[in-house]
């Protein structure tokens, strides 16, 4: 494979010093059908402390937030029913968090095929209800729910499927997204009067707090930010890592570097709700000479911890978001939190010569988010692309010449995609209607990663 700077798989290894042994509305999102441990485990089995969670402060409530958020997008289904939620595993993972000092818990109506505002709600309710903050969206993403009337409809579903009677942080859902962002902002929450709405809803108190998630369109994140002043908004969520600090815009030129827009949202003391610490995974899951290089410095610590320490060092950031499948996720974040050692300069200065290096060797930027899906012709777009970068990451994408490597690395890669994705739903069978693609705050021009992967796909097939 040949990327834009021509760094070939044998230059990169020896570039991060390969001699180190490797240590629609609604969206889908909820974990697979196979309940499989992360491949990152937490090397530690010390007990984790109840009473050790760093907190922030929301400067407009003086209320204290957890520093690590839970994110609910990705709630867990039954072993052998990957439509139905795992009510009782969702409870004891809320219970988990709780008892450790999590007190922020973030949904969507569109989150879980409509199903996570529901099944959080069922699980928070059996607890005290200032015991934690609900946060969830107005995602009002189709064109059918645009109209004041079903955006208000939405909203109070919301209220009585958390069951309550008061949102804490309410959001404007994916501002930015798409080629006509500030077409779209007027479309879904200006001209309609549903901003409008909100804002007499906060007034009102039945949305303590109300801020937008943004992606994509700067234009839209400047406007918004311009107009403080009118709304006062209490907090912004952003997309912010170490590898989009800096590199963002590299990677897609729809995207922000994180390091602007933490910069305009410190400037202006709104706090900062952090999602995506780990691309979607994709900071837990790198190059095994990537991973041998993060283990080299912390062997007792996981991976995913650098990701979460970087987000959580920034002090104007109110909590970062992890949606965390498993016990042993939640588990590995609350000894990330609890409490969390901050970065030294150092650190951070070796996080972005990181970020550099995996940038010579990229993957699509993909979040697995599955905003993009259904696909209308049965693409199963997500496996597609996460397992070409898992390919990547582990070396299995053949380059050069076809010798004893070149053979190992075309037969795992092939073997595998089998089994990760059925033939049927493989990027040959891609028709570039481009529906996908309006949907992807990534902004990654879905039909060309296709048809790229699908040609390399061919090309090693041909070669048996």
């Amino acid at each position: 494979m040949k990327n834009n700077k021509d760094i070939s798989r044998r230059s990169f290894l020896k570039t991060v010093g390969a001699g180190t042994a490797a240590a629609s509305l609604v969206i889908a999102g909820c974990a697979p059908k196979k309940k499989a441990a992360p491949e990152d485990a937490p090397a530690s089995d010390s007990p984790i402390p109840t009473d050790k969670m760093t907190m922030r402060q929301n400067p407009k409530t003086g209320e204290k937030v957890s520093l690590l958020g839970y994110g609910c997008m990705r709630w867990p289904t039954l072993p052998d029913d990957d439509q139905t939620l795992d009510q009782d595993m969702i409870n004891r993972l809320v219970d988990k968090a709780l008892k450790h000092g999590v007190n922020y818990f973030d949904t969507s109506p569109a989150y879980c095929k409509g199903r996570s505002e529901e099944a959080t709600g069922i699980a928070l309710s059996r607890h005290p209800r200032d015991s934690y903050f609900i946060a969830t969206k107005l995602s009002n993403f189709a064109p059918e729910t645009w109209s004041r009337e079903a955006s208000v409809k939405m909203y109070n579903d919301s209220l009585r499927y958390l069951k309550t009677d008061h949102i804490d942080y309410l959001l404007l859902h994916g501002v930015g997204m798409g080629d006509d962002g500030m077409e779209t902002l007027h479309a879904r929450y200006l001209d309609n009067g549903v901003l409008d709405f909100l804002l007499a809803e906060r007034e009102a108190g039945r949305i303590r707090n109300l801020g937008f998630s943004y992606h994509g369109d700067v234009k839209v994140f400047d406007w918004l930010l311009e107009n403080h002043d009118k709304y006062k908004w209490d907090f912004v969520q952003i997309q912010l890592n170490y590898l989009d600090w800096k590199h963002a815009s590299e990677i897609n030129p729809r995207n922000t570097n994180a390091e602007y827009l933490y910069g305009e949202l410190e400037k202006r003391g709104i706090p900062a709700v952090i999602m995506e610490p780990l691309l979607g995974g994709r900071l837990s899951k790198v190059n095994d000479h990537v991973l041998a290089r993060l283990k080299e410095r912390e062997p007792e610590r996981s991976v995913a911890s650098w990701a979460f320490r970087f987000a959580g060092s920034h002090p104007g950031v109110l909590t970062v978001l992890s949606g965390m499948t498993y016990m042993e996720h939640l588990e590995d974040n609350l000894r990330s939190f609890c409490p969390l050692k901050p970065l030294t300069a150092e650190e951070n200065e070796f996080l972005y010569r990181t970020a550099d290096l995996m940038m010579q060797y990229p993957t699509v930027p993909c979040n697995d988010c599955k905003y993009c899906m259904p696909c209308p012709y049965g693409l199963d777009i997500p496996g597609v692309l996460m397992h070409y970068n898992k390919c990547v990451n582990e070396g299995n994408v053949p380059e050069g010449n076809q010798d004893a490597e070149w053979r190992r690395a075309r037969r795992a890669y092939l073997v595998s995609l089998d089994r990760a994705v059925a033939p049927e739903r493989q990027a040959d069978r891609c028709v570039g209607c481009r529906k996908c693609v309006e949907h992807c705050p990534q902004g990654i021009d879905i039909p060309a990663e296709m048809q790229r992967i699908s040609d390399v796909t061919e090309r090693l097939r041909q070669n048996a």
